[in-house]
């Protein structure tokens, strides 16, 4: 409700431009994060940040992604002709390797916590390739449903290695996909690279009200927190209790889950019936049929989706 009370009250900014810097909405993210505002650059969503950290991979001589990959990945990689280097993540353990030979020369773009598994990696996992990768960019899009005792964020490495690129977004833990509100944390010569690559007021005015007060909104937070936690993992146990489910641990807001039932069919099936829409795999080609991915509701929500799914064969 902060959120909506802040964009009511800035709807007389909508009748002139914001400042192209963005200096209000740096300094409270640099506060929110400990950090100076040169490491900050604001997006419209972290969709177009990704997208000028792809033409600065395509200048390397490849480019590793994790996958199952979200698919804007590639796209923005392919957009500038990079090499790309797929490097399958075991979806059961975690675990995932890269062997190269001149890493320097290399680039990686990783998320974390991982989509669609919504695994995490610990900072001790991916300090390697940080210390030896030319360019590693990690999409932390999720990272702020993880309360800060168990954050694995990257963000305090920045100032340290100038090859780092953090990217965030306020749309996933805030639900405001509607407004493009994401930024990139990184070295401050980076970042002045990209400002001057891109259209001039990517972020409009109603989106920084909303994110200043989201920011602030510590009681949020903490609900979110503790629901989550509690909500995931009763939903785990109860598709896992169903012999044709197998999810998979998250620490995400979401759970993917390998079905005996070809997902499309019951996407299908379970939309016709029961009016409730789970998200197929089809867009992850390591994926496809055998999985599908439901996000972490209400209770109410969630029994309803137990209930469709265990009358499911």
């Amino acid at each position: 409700m902060s959120v909506l009370r802040a964009i009511t009250a800035d709807l007389e900014r909508i009748k002139t431009y914001p400042d192209p810097d963005y200096p209000q909405l740096k300094q409270v993210l640099a506060q929110w994060h400990q950090i100076s505002p040169d490491y900050i650059l604001p997006g419209n969503g972290s969709a177009e940040l990704l997208t000028w950290a792809a033409w600065e991979l395509s200048q390397l001589t490849s480019t590793y992604v994790l996958t199952p990959a979200f698919g804007d990945y590639l796209r923005a990689l392919k957009t500038f002709g990079a090499t790309i280097n797929p490097c399958g993540l075991d979806l059961i353990t975690g675990n995932w390797q890269i062997e190269t030979i001149s890493p320097k020369s290399q680039g990686l773009i990783i998320n974390n916590p991982h989509n669609p598994s919504g695994k995490l990696f610990s900072r001790e996992n991916l300090l390697p390739y940080v210390e030896n990768f030319g360019l590693v960019v990690v999409d932390e899009a999720f990272m702020d449903f993880l309360p800060p005792s168990q954050s694995q964020s990257l963000i305090e490495w920045v100032a340290k290695y100038p090859n780092l690129v953090v990217l965030r977004s306020l749309t996933k833990f805030y639900s405001l996909p509607g407004l493009r509100i994401g930024y990139a944390i990184a070295n401050p010569e980076r970042l002045q690279r990209w400002q001057q690559w891109r259209d001039p007021w990517p972020v409009n005015s109603l989106a920084i009200a909303a994110t200043l007060a989201a920011v602030e909104d510590t009681p949020f937070q903490q609900q979110t927190w503790k629901w989550l936690t509690t909500s995931r993992q009763q939903l785990f146990t109860a598709i896992e209790s169903l012999p044709q489910f197998q999810p998979l641990s998250s620490q995400a807001n979401f759970l993917l889950i390998k079905t005996s039932i070809p997902g499309s069919q019951l996407q299908q099936k379970l939309l016709q019936q029961d009016q409730i829409l789970i998200r197929d795999c089809l867009s992850f080609p390591e994926l496809g049929e055998d999985y599908f991915r439901v996000a972490i509701l209400s209770p109410e929500s969630n029994h309803r989706l137990i209930t469709a799914l265990s009358q499911c064969q």
